[in-house]
C-alpha cells in the first residue's frame, strides 16, 4: 500500500483517540500513524511499582510511564494465569472462547483471529520477542523471536524462525537486544508493533548477577494478612502457594549447598531440579543451554555460598523460618524488578535516541498480579485483589500525563485498544472493549461497571480449585466449584484484605442476589457456558 494511503487509512480513529488524549488540542497531536511497544512482564505484580506502592522497589523507569502518561487504577485480568491471560490479550476474548483456558492441557489455536493479523492486515509490521508460553508456534507475526518453554534467566534458548540457539547473559537484557536488532532492521515505511515479553519476575526469580545482594539490607514488612488462618473460606486454605509451607527452600530460594545437606522432603523433585539449576561444574567457556556457564557461576556461589552457610548455622524453625523465608523470597524478587526497570529505560532510550518517542505509544503491563506474601501466598490464581489486578501504564505521545484511569479495564481490551489507537476497525466478535476514552482521565458513564472471572486449571500446580466471579466497585462474590462448592462475597470498601467472608450472614441477602444476577449476566454477555450450571 502507498505510504499516503497508509496513512489515512489508519488516521481516522487513531487521531480522534489522540485527540482525547491531547484534550482535543490538535497542535499536540503525534505523527500519524502511531507505533506501539507493548511491554508485558511475567508475574510483575503492581504491589513492586512504586507507581503504585512505595514500600518495596523504587521503579523509576516504569514509573517515568505513569508521570508521562496515564496509570490505570482498575486494571485486571480475566484468568489469572500466564498462557491463558496471554491468549486473552492476543485475540481480546475470554479464555473459553479463545479456547487456552489453563497451561496443563492448552495448545493456543494460531488459526484464529488475533491482534497480530489484524495489525498486519491493517498495514503494520510486527514483532513477538521475548516469552512467549503458548505452546504452538506464534502466527501472524512478521517476525518472532521467542524464548523456549518458560525460559530461562542465564544463557536463555529462543527460538527464531523455526531454529534453536543459545544466546549467552541474562534473559531480560537479551530480550531487549534482540529488540533493539529488529527495531534497527526493520521497514521503515511501516507502522510497527512490537511485543516485548520478559521472562521476569517469574518463579524462581534469579537476579541478574550485577544485582545479587542489593536488597539485602532492607527487611521488608510483613503482610498483616501473612498469617492468614483462612476461617470461613476454604477455598483459601484449600492451595499449595504458601510460602510457609509450599515454598521450597532449595529451588525457590537458591539453598542448594555444595555438600547436599539441605533437603526439602515435602517436594523433592523440586529440591532436584534447584540443585541442578544452581549447581553445575563446568570447564571454563562450557555453555549448557539455559543455564549458567563456569564465570556466571562463580559468581553466584560468591554470593549464594555465605547466605547457605548462615542458614544451616541457624537451623531456623516456626516462624523464624517463614519470615526468613519471606524476606528470601522479596529480596531475589526485587532484584529482579531492579533489572525489569534497567531494560525499560533503555527502551525510552532508544526510542528517543531514534526519533521514535513522539509516535510510539508504549503500554507496560503484567499477564497478570501476584502475592508478596498477602495471605502467606505466592503466586497468583486466584480472583483475589492481589492476584486478580494488574498493573497497566500508558504512555500515549503528546496526551495527558500523570493522570488515573479509574475506570474498570481487562486484559481483553488490550487488542481493541491497540487497534483503536491504530485506527483500524474492531471485530464484533472481540468482546473487550477499547479503553482509549479513558486516556482522558474521565470514565464515560456508559463505561463497565463490573468485571468477569473465570479460573480454569485444576487439578495442577498449586491446587487453586476452579473458580468464576463478578467484582464491583464495592463488592467481590465468587464460587468455587467442581471438587469443592464455596461461595466469598467481600465487601471491599470495609474488608480490603478479604479477609472477611460475608457470603450467608444476614443482611447480605440482597446485594448477593443482586451481585449473582450481574454474574449470571455477564455470562451470557460473554456467552460462557458455565452458566447453565450456576
Amino acid at each position: 500500500m502507498d505510504r499516503s494511503k497508509l496513512f489515512f487509512a489508519l488516521t481516522g480513529t487513531a487521531a480522534t483517540a489522540a485527540a482525547v488524549s491531547c484534550g482535543g488540542d490538535a497542535g499536540k497531536q503525534p505523527q500519524r500513524p502511531l507505533n506501539v511497544v507493548y511491554i508485558m512482564c511475567d508475574d510483575h505484580s503492581y504491589q513492586t511499582i512504586s507507581a503504585y506502592d512505595s514500600r518495596f522497589v523504587k521503579t523509576p523507569n516504569i514509573d517515568r510511564l505513569a508521570a508521562e502518561g496515564v496509570r490505570f487504577t482498575n486494571s485486571f485480568v480475566a484468568n489469572s494465569l500466564s498462557g491463558p491471560s496471554r491468549a486473552c490479550m492476543l485475540t481480546g476474548k475470554h479464555s473459553h472462547k479463545n479456547g487456552f483456558t489453563n497451561n496443563e492441557h492448552g495448545i493456543f489455536d494460531g488459526s484464529q483471529q488475533t491482534l497480530p493479523k489484524l495489525l498486519g492486515a491493517g498495514g503494520y509490521q510486527t514483532a513477538m520477542i521475548g516469552k512467549w508460553h503458548l505452546v504452538s508456534e506464534p502466527t501472524g507475526f512478521d517476525y518472532w523471536d521467542i524464548l523456549t518453554g518458560q525460559g530461562d534467566y542465564y544463557n536463555p534458548v529462543f527460538i527464531r524462525g523455526g531454529e534453536r540457539l543459545v544466546r549467552e547473559g541474562y534473559s531480560t537484557d537479551i530480550t531487549t537486544d534482540v529488540a533493539f536488532e529488529w527495531l534497527d532492521g526493520r521497514d521503515t515505511d511501516k507502522p510497527f508493533c512490537l511485543f516485548l515479553h520478559y521472562k521476569a519476575p517469574h518463579r524462581s526469580w534469579m537476579p541478574d548477577l550485577q544485582d545479587l545482594g542489593m536488597f539485602d539490607n532492607v527487611t521488608f514488612p510483613l503482610p498483616e494478612t501473612f498469617y492468614d488462618g483462612y476461617a470461613t473460606r476454604e477455598a483459601a486454605a484449600a492451595q499449595e502457594l504458601s510460602i510457609i509451607k509450599d515454598m521450597n527452600v532449595v529451588y525457590d530460594l537458591k539453598m542448594a549447598d555444595k555438600e547436599g545437606e539441605i533437603h526439602t522432603p515435602d517436594r523433592p523433585s523440586l529440591e532436584r531440579y534447584g540443585r541442578d539449576l544452581y549447581r553445575r561444574d563446568l570447564p571454563p567457556g562450557e555453555l549448557v543451554p539455559g543455564r549458567m556457564n563456569a564465570q556466571q557461576q562463580a559468581i553466584w556461589d560468591a554470593y549464594y555460598d555465605p547466605i547457605i552457610a548462615r542458614f544451616k548455622e541457624d537451623k531456623l524453625e516456626g516462624n523464624a523460618l517463614s519470615e526468613w523465608k519471606y524476606q528470601r523470597y522479596m529480596r531475589d524478587y526485587c532484584s529482579v524488578i531492579h533489572s525489569v526497570d534497567r531494560n525499560v529505560g533503555r527502551v525510552y532510550d532508544y526510542l528517543q535516541e531514534h526519533g521514535l518517542l513522539e509516535n510510539t505509544v508504549i503500554i507496560y503491563t503484567s499477564d497478570q498480579g501476584f502475592f508478596m506474601g498477602e495471605h502467606g501466598y505466592f503466586d497468583k490464581r486466584y480472583m483475589y485483589e492481589e492476584s486478580f489486578r494488574t498493573p497497566l501504564l500508558v504512555r500515549m505521545p503528546g496526551g495527558k500525563q500523570g493522570i488515573d484511569a479509574k475506570g474498570f479495564v481487562q486484559n481483553i481490551d488490550y487488542a481493541p485498544t491497540i487497534l483503536d489507537l491504530a485506527g483500524l476497525p474492531i471485530p464484533e466478535d472481540i468482546q473487550g472493549e477499547s479503553f482509549v476514552p479513558l486516556l482522558s482521565g474521565r470514565t464515560p458513564r456508559d463505561w463497565r461497571q463490573s468485571l468477569y472471572y473465570h479460573y480454569y486449571e485444576y487439578p495442577a500446580e498449586h491446587s487453586v480449585r476452579r473458580h468464576y466471579g463478578v467484582r464491583t466497585d464495592r463488592y467481590s462474590l465468587m464460587h468455587f466449584y467442581n471438587d469443592l462448592d464455596e461461595w466469598e462475597l467481600f465487601d471491599l470498601e470495609k474488608d480490603p484484605m478479604q479477609l472477611q467472608n460475608l457470603y450467608g450472614q444476614s443482611g447480605m441477602e440482597e446485594i448477593t442476589r443482586e451481585l449473582k444476577e450481574e454474574l449470571v449476566r455477564l455470562q451470557k454477555l460473554y456467552d460462557d457456558p458455565i452458566q447453565e450450571k450456576n
